[in-house]
């Protein structure tokens, strides 16, 4: 007698975890590589002046869920602290603010760690620079000793870690980056219209057999069918027929503006739905689709680009150089495998998308094969050769920022452009450059002062004819009001962006800024400059 089983036990269904409830709208943003990426992360602060833009800056890491900070300030809080910093209340008065700092974000998420520094008068924090702590970021506000300056950056450069300075007052602010070396990033989130890469000029035998499976009596389908070719094969389709009678493929605007009117003329007018969304879909695509692969300059860049003996180690560049000897077998790079919404039916447009992931993972096989073959190959992770196949097309490789760049020779050829640009603004409405904030803002770097003179004559030192500009008089003028202090809005704002861009660094996901951003608080604008 067969056993029947009338109250089966259905299996557990597990819903989300508390923690993906807790992070669910960032983990959407950087997943969960990106989410892990920041809980193993160590960010130090190094604190001072007003330092309400490092809080700041930190609040914004603490709420996503940054592992670990440390706030190295020596500074005692005063009445001052309790006018522009929101992380600290009169009972902080006469403590040491980095205590009651840390004390306070942590109340933001129980999850993170905070340690400040130091304990005791008798602890220095270039003791954090002794190599027993690993930091994964380096983050310093204004103003700032020279000599402290240059060891945070000397660090950075060694361990090859990132350092941003920031620097708020008044109505400005800017930050710097200093990426260590160069900097790639796989997953740079391009925009979805612009992955879409479906090799309709150079189609595998799997996907041509598939187009010609629906286009080989279109004349005999019935209106549903016809109508519901997905518009790959109908491109595939009509381009085997251009190529028979012209010999190659549309290739100039106005060979594929002829081709285009080719398919629209295969378009039935006559259907009980009217008109064929397909084909409609079909000719939107065909200058986008129908084109020769090529690859963009910043993956060029990263072919051209031989690693040192330190970064040929990495697996980044192990990876790098098998997708390049993918490229250079194939003339293309792996298949993404992604396959654009389009008008078909389901168990159709099922059947494409097989075809489509089915030649990526071929893809993706044949460069972990060349991966593996490498001494240091075997133990990359093949979920990170996978990301990087996948992406490969929008790989961007930023070259980090050396001292001599921002030199008084390239500050003075820098300020000659940006004043150049500025000479043709009525004629080009572009908007003023705001370098002469950057300027001002940096002749006070070590020692903050509400004296004008003092700042132009700093600026002087690289731009001789500081004192007959204008716009650097005006921004100077500001910047010596200012006198150090911090405008909170100004600097919660910066603390945002600054925040945005260490995520960016840290997930290694997006592109960050290259590599200086500097605000203007009076006309709300913000302008990018490498420096």
């Amino acid at each position: 007698m067969t056993e029947v089983i009338t109250d089966p036990t259905l299996p557990i269904l597990h819903g989300p975890s508390d923690k993906e409830k807790k992070y669910d709208r960032q983990l959407r943003l950087w997943a969960a590589s990106g989410q892990q990426a920041l809980e193993d992360a160590h960010i130090l602060l190094v604190n001072s002046g007003s330092g309400t833009v490092g809080v700041e800056t930190l609040k914004n890491l603490v709420l996503p869920g940054i592992g670990k900070f440390t706030i190295a300030d020596e500074n005692m809080v005063d009445q001052a602290d309790l006018g522009v910093n929101f992380f600290l209340d009169e009972d902080c008065l006469g403590k040491p603010r980095s205590e009651c700092c840390v004390r306070l974000l942590q109340e933001l998420n129980p999850d993170v760690k905070g340690d400040w520094f130091p304990k005791n008068k008798d602890e220095a924090i270039e003791q954090l620079f002794d190599g027993t702590i690993k930091f994964t970021m380096l983050l310093y506000t204004t103003p700032i000793a020279r000599t402290r300056m240059e060891l945070l950056q000397e660090y950075g450069q060694k361990h090859s870690v990132p350092v941003i300075a920031v620097h708020s007052a008044g109505f400005y602010s800017y930050f710097r980056i200093s990426l260590p070396a160069n900097f790639p990033i796989v997953d740079t989130h391009p925009d979805s219209t612009a992955t879409t890469d479906l090799r309709l000029l150079t189609p595998w035998e799997e996907l041509s057999n598939f187009a010609a499976s629906l286009t080989g009596n279109m004349e005999s389908l019935s209106a549903h069918e016809h109508g519901h070719i997905p518009y790959v094969a109908l491109l595939l389709h009509y381009l085997a027929e251009w190529k028979q009678t012209h010999g190659s493929f549309p290739s100039t605007y106005k060979e594929k503006t002829a081709f285009r009117s080719t398919v629209a003329a295969g378009a039935r007018t006559d259907t009980p739905e009217g008109e064929e969304e397909n084909f409609d879909e079909a000719v939107a695509a065909i200058l986008k689709t129908v084109s020769s692969p090529s690859i963009s300059s910043s993956v060029r860049e990263m072919f051209n680009y031989t690693p040192n003996e330190m970064e040929s180690t990495s697996s980044f560049w192990i990876i790098a150089d098998a997708i390049k000897q993918f490229y250079k077998k194939h003339n293309a790079l792996p298949l993404p495998g992604s396959v654009p919404d389009m008008k078909a039916q389901s168990t159709v447009y099922v059947q494409l998308q097989n075809i489509y992931k089915a030649k990526a993972r071929q893809d993706v096989a044949e460069v972990l094969g060349t991966v593996r073959s490498h001494p240091m190959g075997k133990n990359i992770d093949s979920a990170e050769i996978e990301s990087f196949c996948k992406n490969a097309a929008f790989i961007k490789l930023i070259r980090g920022s050396e001292p001599s760049e921002a030199s008084p020779a390239n500050i003075k050829v820098l300020a000659e452009r940006e004043f150049e640009n500025d000479s043709h603004a009525p004629l080009t409405a572009i908007p003023l450059s705001l370098f002469p904030i950057y300027l001002s803002l940096s002749a006070t770097t070590s020692l903050p002062t509400s004296n004008v003179s003092d700042i132009i004559d700093t600026i002087k030192n690289t731009l001789p004819d500081a004192a007959s500009t204008p716009r650097i008089i005006e921004a100077a003028e500001e910047v010596a009001r200012a006198n150090g202090g911090e405008l909170h809005n100004i600097s919660a704002l910066t603390g945002g962006m600054v925040a945005q861009e260490v995520i960016k660094i840290i997930t290694r996901q997006y592109i960050p800024i290259d590599n200086t951003c500097i605000f203007d608080g009076i006309t709300s604008r913000m302008q990018v400059l490498r420096i």
